[in-house]
């Protein structure tokens, strides 16, 4: 018998008996001591390997139906990088491209052109139904129609929304207007933005209606007369 056992001899050879509860309970209170699990992992790393096995199992949970292999575990890591994909596009939006956004309203344009030139382009454009360029061309017709009648005081590199803004403060009641003729610019321009006719119809709307206006000059610096 054992050291724990029933029937444990006394060292005079007389039986002793011991409850098997009992005995139970001391062997744990011996196992308990610290001798006894010095060489066995921390808590982080018990906690670490359960993670990584309970990921193991549901990742293998996948994959089976898949057949297993380098192609199951590539479908996987495929499938999870789709889900944080659309969870990040649910909580953040479409990517913004701001960065891109503001540049120079006369960029790319073939010289200093008049208003009216820049109106006959955008309507040319807009007839073959190339949207975009009829877009970009009709924001400078716009922009360089304020310049022609001193809304504006000419000034190279000016983006579409410093236009809009200073604009916007010789004109208050065509400033919200103006802001979103911008950003529509800056949007076809420079964010890859698919345009249509109607974008095309606000810009050319919003070029005639500022050639009813009777507003004071904004000299250069954006400051007010």
């Amino acid at each position: 018998m054992g050291l724990w056992g029933e029937g444990a001899p006394l060292a005079d050879g007389a039986p002793v008996g011991v409850p098997r509860d009992a005995a139970r309970e001391a062997a744990h209170e011996e196992l308990r001591k610290a001798v006894y699990h010095q060489h066995e992992p921390g808590l982080v790393q018990r906690c670490y390997d359960w993670v990584r096995e309970q990921v193991d199992r549901a990742l293998g949970g996948i994959a089976e139906p898949l057949g297993g292999g380098g192609n199951a575990a590539l479908a996987v890591v495929l499938v999870v990088l789709l889900v944080l994909g659309v969870l990040a596009w649910r909580r953040y939006g479409a990517p913004r491209r701001a960065a891109r956004a503001g540049g120079a309203l006369f960029t790319g344009a073939p010289g200093p052109r008049s208003a009216a030139e820049h109106r006959a382009d955008a309507a040319a454009h807009a007839a073959r139904g190339a949207w975009e360029d009829a877009v970009r061309e009709q924001m400078r017709a716009l922009v360089r129609g304020l310049e022609e009648r001193t809304v504006l005081s000419p000034r190279p590199g000016r983006t579409a929304d410093e236009a809009a803004a200073e604009a916007g403060r010789a004109l208050p009641e065509q400033a919200g207007p103006l802001a979103s003729a911008a950003r529509l610019f800056d949007d076809v321009a420079f964010g890859e933005r698919p345009a249509d006719e109607r974008a095309y119809r606000l810009l050319a709307d919003l070029d005639q209606a500022l050639g009813r206006t009777r507003p004071q000059p904004v000299p250069a610096g954006g400051g007010t007369a």
